[in-house]
This record gives structure tokens, C-alpha cells and sequence, in this order.
């Protein structure tokens, strides 16, 4: 039998990589963010020049532009890796090329009508900054997890050439912002071009004036990612830095950016001729994306408002991530009406209609215009991110609905998950893959593949924990004695961050955003009961990450008294702070922790992911029963702080908290820890750590979460049916 030559789309036959000079390869990788999940790639990039992988924040564009063709040749040549090169080619662009995915036998008419997927931030990787936390790194996984399901979606966001943060401390621990200019040409970018070649520039009115955004194009594994961006022609001196920064400004800073990326992103997918049959709304921020859709079913079909709004909001779904209230942006009717205004007119509606939207009272003249609010009246989709969060977001929404009791608040969950080759060590892929099979990657959403990981060797499952462990302590020092050269401290202060940690100790990890109710310095408010934990026979050592919102004294004060605390003996040895979260580092600590630790006060973590990348590395959870932990605790697969219960005066909760933890380190986690056998291995500890992968690995899974969301949410939204009753 002959067999069958392969064609494109376009009719073209694909050349064999060899074929291919070998930048040109290495091009093709580099500008598809699918090397994010892929460490082997950049073991590619790394050895190409080794010396300044690491000055170049891991980027294989930058990398590749120092280089030229000769030398990449001559370096490829020295290392033996054109072969390598070449396959890692042949399998992304088999990767792309698939018609095989779970996505083309489930997603059916999506196929044809794809998601659009709105999110303020993105985190797909510390490359590219345009992401501040916990949102945009969910936003990220969720992303990758289509592309590698194949599920037809869309990302639409902003490019923040000035990114979040770079969080520098001073010499009295206040956390300071600096902000840096991204170069946009050493980043995974390309410019959309519109039907006359030249860059596509998206027109959004407002009342007093026209905002222009140009358009960028992020290629994620199959996905594509369209970022708007303000700073190009034809906007004022001051538009053009409306995208610079994420979550910064002032609130009219803030609607104008919301205006762009709703009304803005959907506009760009027109241009593109891309016809959504679904908008995923990530959080309120892009709901103006509702408006305009029903803005354009009025105009091309002729349609009445009301009629238009009920067909939108059959397509539209919208994720609420938090029960805080400053997380749901609320705005007064004059900046609304400035911003809106246009729009307004084309919906035929009066001021007062349109404030309305978006107030729990509508005829509240006092009451501001909420973007959640108005996102849960034009959606007939919605959800929460963990069972809790469903609960406590019926509850805290009930007035919109009030002919309803709470439990028929029509509010839904499905539970964040992460992504699995996102934050797994690449060690622990390769041990995965030797018990579990070769393709247990494509099965990691089911139980039954993780059931093989009770046969692993305690001894090489704890070996490789150390040798992760080991990794994350050096990355930490070197990051410590870095952050301490640049404060200019004293020279014996930047030799002993070299020594700090010990290897041997329980290293407990806490890192995520400093806000007051995620509770930093729960474990740190009696220091008479830490102390003992820190010096006696059975010690611990807290390795602490996280930035405060540049607005929030209150959370910088939290992260100050951890930095002080570091300062003090005998605490300076097992207390580190450090600088500037990201990405990177969030990647070393879910892979190198022995413990994460997790302290909301309850019931105010949505559902949290990072405990869940830690899961998939062998550490272990402690956490309040809150998000994602109240479903996942079942008494042996970490450890617990208290029984889930509330009190109404915050000070007693935190009391009791702290109690609960001060408890369970000093009877259960330590003593576990601690008890070895004859051949050094605590068995009952390796055997929690089995326990956590094997019952939690498939299930806080974004691959899982992106199926939910298919099945729950996207194939009835885009056949035009509704959730809602």
C-alpha cells in the first residue's frame, strides 16, 4: 500500500524538518508559547548558550537574537543537537497538525463557533508579564489545557508593556514598585495586520473621544491569544499608556482599560472574522464584551434590545473568583456615562436603563454601577470556582434574585484546577512516565492513571523530593543574596544568605498575594509558641513569597512583619523573604516545598490553585478548610487546620485558627515528618505524599476543569440553550 502524502489547508505539502535550516526551527519553536510545557525545548535554547540563558529570564527569543546563524550552527553542531532540535520541531508541528484531540470528538459545534475566552491577565509564563497572580495564571492553565484538548477557544486580553510589578524591598522591608518597559521585539508577539496590511488598529468611542488599540497575536500551543494594546497612533499622550500597567491607575484609568477589552476584544475577533458561539467571561472586568455583542445582533439582524440582551446572554458565561468585595469593580454614573455613553445610545437606552444594569437596586440612584452585577444579569451561564465559593456566591448575590431562596440562585461551580506540564518538575514528568506509562499525560484527568503511583519505590520517590528540594533551596539563597547586593547591605549579610536553609529541615512554603484575609502572619502571631518550632530537636523553616497590591498598606504592612522577622534571631536562619513573586519562582517552590501552607480566613479563598501544584510534586497541603482544600482533605492526604468552622468576630477566628495550626505542626506534621526508619525514609510520610498524588493529582487538573466547563457550560452556550430556570 502507497501511502498517503499529508497536505495542509492550503493544499501545500509540509517539508521534513531536516529539510529546514535549523534557526529556522528553532524560530518556529521559540514563537509558540507551547514551549512554556515543554522543558525539554528549553533545554535546547539553555544549552545553545548556557552563560546567558539565565541573564535572559528564560527567553529563547532573546536568546536567538544574539546568536547569529553561523554561531547557532556551530554550537548545535559542537553539542550534537541538530537531531534534537529537529524532533522537538517534528512534534510541535504534530502537535498542531492533530485531528485526533479529545476536543474533535466532544466539542462539537464549537468547532465551528469557538470560545471566546476574556481575561484581564494572562500567566503563561515569567516571560511575559502581563499577569499579576492567582486570575491570570488560572486564565494561563485554562488556556493551555484547550490547546492541549484541542477545545476550539480564543484568549482575549491586554498587552501591559510595562507588565505588573518588580517588587523591590527597601531597607526597612516596605515593599517598592518599580516598572520597567517590556521590548516588545523580544517577546512572542506578532502584529495583527488588517485587510490593507497595515497594523489593525481597533476604534472604541467614548464621550470624549476615540481610544485606538493595535492588535497582538500570542500563539499558545493551538490557541491563539489576542492582546490589545493603546500605545499606537492616533490616540492622545495619555491613551497611549492606558494599557501600560495592569491593575493600575485610577478608576477612570480602569474603565477605560475594561471599555477596550471588552468592547475592543470584540471588535478584534470581528476583524478577524472569528464569530464566537460562547463568551467566557474570566471575572467582570470584560463584560462591556456583552453590550457590544448585543450592540451588533441589533444592528445586522434588526432585532429589539430585549430580544438582542436574551440571545447574548444564552452564549455568555461568567466566572466569579472572589466573595471580596474589592474585587468587583464598581464605578459612578459620571464615569460610566463618559465611557459608555456611546455605546449606550446604539442600545437605545437612557442613562438611568443602563445604570440599572449594573446595580442590585436598579432605580438606586446612590448605588454605583458594579461590573459583576452586570455580568450576572447578561449571562445565563454562571459559575463559582469551588463548591464553597457556589455557596457563598448564592448567598452574596441572592438580591438580584429576590423571589428565590439561596439554594436557587442560579450560580453553579466547577473547581479551578491547574496545569499538570506546567508546574510539574521535569523529574517527576520522567518518573510518571516510567510507573504510570508513556502516555499517562494524556489520561491525567482520570483516576485510574494516577492508581500506579502506589508502586513507586519510597526510596526513589524520596530521593527525587530531596534532590527537588536541594534545587529550590540554592535558587532561593542565590535570589536572597541577589536582592541583598542590590540594597547594598553589609558584605557578611550577602555571604550568609549563602548558608541559609538547611536541607535536612521541614521547609514549609507560604507564597501568594499579600492581602489582610489571606492571613500571612497567622503561623508568626505567637512567637513563644514558634520558637520552640523553630530550635528544637524537630525544627521548621518558612520560606515566604508575595507581592501587596501597590495600593494596599495595610497588606504591605503584613509583608514588612515576615521581613522583620527575618531580620531577628534565632529566626534569621529559618525565616526567608523572597522578592518579587513570579512565575519562576512560584515553579521552584510547588516543586521543592516539603510543606504548603495555606491560611485564609474562611470562606474568603475562592478556591486557590497553588496547593494544587504542590500536589503534583509530592509536598504535602496544610490549609484551612476553604476553596479547593475542603474538597480535597480527606485526613490522609495532608493535613487540616481546624474542623471548617466560622466564627462572626474576626479576632476569635484568627485566634482559633492559629491555635488549630500551632496544634497540628507539633502533633501530626512534625512527629510524621520526623519518624524514620532504619534505612533514614519517614514510610508514613511518603506514604501522605502517595496518598495526595494519587487521589488529587486527576481531580484539581485543568484539563478536568476545561472538560467541566465544556460539558457544563460551553456546548449549551454556544447551541443556544440555557442554563438558567
Amino acid at each position: 500500500m502507497t501511502a498517503k502524502r499529508r497536505t495542509r489547508s492550503d493544499g501545500s505539502k509540509p517539508r521534513r524538518a531536516g529539510s529546514l535550516p535549523l534557526t529556522t526551527c528553532l524560530q518556529e519553536l521559540a514563537s509558540n508559547l507551547w514551549w512554556t510545557w515543554h522543558p525539554e525545548v528549553l533545554t535546547l535554547f539553555r544549552e545553545l548558550d548556557p552563560a546567558a540563558w539565565r541573564q535572559l529570564d528564560h527567553n529563547p527569543i532573546t536568546l536567538l537574537q544574539r546568536l547569529t546563524p553561523e554561531e547557532i550552527e556551530a554550537r548545535a553542531a559542537a553539542l550534537a543537537l541538530h537531531s534534537q532540535i529537529y524532533d522537538a520541531y517534528r512534534q510541535l508541528r504534530a502537535y498542531l497538525e492533530s485531528q485526533t484531540t479529545w476536543g474533535d470528538i466532544h466539542t462539537g459545534i464549537l468547532r465551528a463557533r469557538p470560545v471566546a475566552y476574556f481575561s484581564a491577565e494572562f500567566g503563561l509564563h515569567e516571560s511575559l508579564p502581563v499577569y499579576s497572580g492567582g486570575l491570570g495564571v488560572l486564565a494561563g492553565d485554562h488556556v493551555k489545557s484547550a490547546s492541549d484538548l484541542g477545545v476550539p477557544l480564543y484568549g482575549i486580553g491586554l498587552f501591559y508593556d510595562q507588565g505588573y510589578f518588580l517588587q523591590r524591598l527597601d531597607p526597612s522591608g516596605w515593599q517598592r514598585e518599580e516598572y520597567i518597559d517590556l521590548a516588545v521585539e523580544q517577546l512572542p508577539l506578532t502584529a495583527v495586520a488588517g485587510g490593507d496590511g497595515a497594523p489593525l488598529r481597533i476604534p472604541v468611542e467614548t464621550r470624549t473621544g476615540t481610544i485606538f488599540a493595535r492588535v497582538w497575536r500570542v500563539a499558545a500551543g493551538r490557541v491563539t491569544l489576542l492582546l490589545l494594546d493603546c500605545d499606537c497612533e492616533g490616540n492622545s499622550e495619555e491613551d497611549r499608556h492606558l494599557t501600560a500597567r495592569l491593575y493600575g491607575g485610577d478608576l477612570r484609568t480602569r474603565i477605560r482599560q475594561e471599555l477596550v477589552l471588552g468592547v475592543g476584544g470584540v471588535r478584534a475577533l470581528r476583524a478577524l472574522g472569528v464569530e464566537p458561539g460562547v463568551l467566557h467571561l474570566n471575572e467582570g472586568h470584560s463584560v462591556f464584551a456583552v453590550l457590544e455583542m448585543v450592540r451588533h445582533a441589533m444592528e445586522t439582524d434588526g432585532v429589539r434590545f430585549d430580544d438582542a440582551c436574551r440571545r447574548v446572554a444564552r452564549m455568555t458565561c461568567f466566572t466569579t473568583h472572589t466573595p471580596v468585595p474589592a474585587g468587583h469593580d464598581r464605578f459612578p454614573a459620571s464615569l460610566v456615562e463618559e465611557h459608555v455613553g456611546p455605546l449606550r445610545d446604539s442600545l437605545g437606552l437612557d442613562e438611568e436603563d443602563l445604570m440599572g444594569l449594573g446595580r442590585v437596586e436598579p432605580q438606586n440612584q446612590g448605588e454605583d454601577f458594579c461590573m459583576t452585577v452586570l455580568a450576572l444579569r447578561m449571562s445565563r451561564h454562571a459559575n463559582a470556582v469551588s463548591t464553597i465559593h457556589g455557596d457563598v456566591s448564592r448567598e452574596m448575590w441572592r438580591p438580584l434574585w429576590r423571589d428565590r431562596t439561596t439554594d436557587e440562585v442560579p450560580i453553579g461551580h466547577v473547581t479551578n484546577g491547574v496545569h499538570v506540564h506546567s508546574w510539574l518538575a521535569p523529574q517527576m514528568r520522567q518518573l510518571y512516565s516510567r510507573h504510570m506509562g508513556i502516555d499517562w499525560a494524556d489520561r491525567s484527568a482520570e483516576p485510574e492513571a494516577w492508581r500506579a503511583i502506589d508502586g513507586i519505590d519510597d526510596g526513589e520517590l524520596w530521593d527525587l523530593h530531596q534532590v527537588l528540594k536541594a534545587r529550590l533551596l540554592a535558587f532561593v539563597r542565590r535570589r536572597v543574596a541577589l536582592a541583598r547586593e542590590r540594597r547594598n547591605e553589609p558584605a557578611e549579610r550577602i555571604e550568609n544568605a549563602w548558608t541559609l536553609l538547611d536541607p535536612e529541615v521541614l521547609t514549609i512554603g507560604f507564597a501568594r498575594r499579600f492581602a489582610t484575609y489571606k492571613r500571612a502572619t497567622l503561623l508568626l502571631s505567637d512567637l513563644e509558641r514558634l520558637r520552640p518550632l523553630m530550635t528544637g530537636d524537630s525544627p521548621i523553616q518558612l520560606i515566604f513569597a508575595g507581592k501587596a497590591h501597590p495600593q494596599d498598606d495595610p497588606g504591605k504592612n503584613l509583608l514588612r512583619a515576615v521581613v522583620d522577622l527575618c531580620r531577628e534571631s534565632p529566626y534569621a536562619e529559618r525565616v526567608v523573604f523572597v522578592e518579587d513573586y513570579d512565575i519562576n519562582l512560584g515553579r521552584h517552590l510547588v516543586q521543592g516545598v516539603d510543606v504548603w501552607l495555606n491560611t485564609p480566613r474562611r470562606p474568603l479563598e475562592a478556591s486557590g490553585t497553588s496547593g494544587q501544584k504542590v500536589v503534583l510534586n509530592g509536598g504535602l497541603n496544610l490549609s484551612i478548610l476553604d476553596g479547593w482544600w475542603a474538597e480535597a482533605y480527606d485526613g490522609l492526604n495532608g493535613f487540616a487546620i481546624g474542623l471548617g468552622e466560622s466564627h462572626v468576630e474576626e479576632h476569635i477566628q484568627d485566634a482559633r485558627d492559629a491555635e488549630h495550626l500551632y496544634r497540628t505542626l507539633e502533633r501530626e506534621v512534625l512527629p510524621l515528618f520526623y519518624t524514620r526508619d532504619a534505612e533514614g525514609l519517614p514510610r508514613a510520610w511518603i506514604a501522605r505524599m502517595k496518598r495526595s498524588i494519587r487521589t488529587l493529582g486527576w481531580r484539581f487538573n485543568a484539563d478536568r476543569m476545561v472538560m467541566d466547563y465544556v460539558r457544563q457550560y460551553y456546548l449549551s452556550a454556544a447551541g443556544g440553550l440555557s442554563c438558567r430556570t
